[in-house]
């Protein structure tokens, strides 16, 4: 298994629980394909470079996870057609 760092901009109008809800819904996903997850953090609130979808905000959440290929192909599926998520983005650790 490969070590990865995930980040994703979740919608900055979610409620608190929809949030928490959000962030261990996309864990689980990595964990119930057989990875782990190493390291959370919820970064909290900022300013976005560039407006995104109308939001000038994001609620940034990062993760460093050790999984499988197919264990991030399928975390890839569920945070593209999750609506509360804005921007993601996965790299390999290391490149």
């Amino acid at each position: 298994m490969r070590k990865y760092e995930l980040m994703y901009i979740a919608n900055p109008q979610l409620d608190p629980e929809k949030l928490k809800g959000l962030v261990a819904n996309l864990s689980n996903v990595i964990t119930s394909n057989g990875g782990s997850v190493l390291s959370l953090k919820e970064i909290g609130l900022k300013d976005l470079a560039y407006e995104i979808n109308k939001h000038r905000k994001g609620y940034y959440v990062w993760m460093l996870v050790e999984a499988s290929p197919e264990a991030i192909a399928e975390y890839k599926r569920v945070v593209n057609i999750t609506e509360s998520v804005i921007r993601n983005i996965e790299v390999k650790e290391g490149e």
